[in-house]
């Protein structure tokens, strides 16, 4: 009897937390990006996202009992977040690959993908991306990573997929 009720605790915990289990971070590197100064990222869409209900608490004072909606609307550019990154990490990123021999010799070029999605608990729903660093000269493979983000109804704080893919892109770089 006991054994169930801490079976049962820990299984409503995680419902009522909304709590995703993320895969870990999968990365690889295949040569030092040490040496290089600049950065092209490929252009990504603007996502606008929302989290939230609006059937909140009715207004106590507030003219025709009027509702208080719970949600919260947000949005993010990926190619923006990771310029954020790289930038804090010292590159420099410009719009386009550089004509010049050398310039291009010190430059990366960026890419984002977005993969799959998976729902957990039914409460959340996770997302994963895949970023890949070429060298801009050869378009060798230098750093490739993939990275799951989480975003759910089901939380004390309104997490929105903006948020989820913020998280997996953080997530993706930090080993970089």
């Amino acid at each position: 009897m006991i054994k169930f009720s801490l079976y049962l605790a820990v299984a409503m915990g995680i419902v009522l937390g909304g709590c995703a289990i993320l895969k870990p971070v999968e990365s690889k590197k295949f040569g030092d990006i040490s040496t290089y100064k600049y950065a092209v990222i490929g252009q990504t869409s603007t996502l606008s996202s929302g989290a939230g209900s609006g059937a909140g608490v009715v207004g106590f004072g507030l003219p025709g009992g009027a509702s208080i909606s719970e949600s919260v609307s947000k949005s993010i550019n990926p190619s923006d977040v990771i310029a954020g990154i790289l930038m804090k990490k010292g590159f420099i990123v410009l719009d386009s690959v550089s004509d010049d021999s050398a310039k291009k010799a010190k430059t990366l070029l960026v890419r984002y993908g977005q993969g799959d999605s998976r729902s957990v608990l039914a409460t959340d729903i996770v997302l994963d991306v895949t970023i890949q660093i070429l060298d801009a000269s050869s378009h060798d493979l230098l750093f490739t990573c993939s990275a799951e983000g989480a975003f759910g109804e089901l939380r004390a704080v309104k997490v929105t997929e903006a948020d989820a893919l913020r998280e997996a892109i953080t997530r993706c770089l930090k080993d970089l």
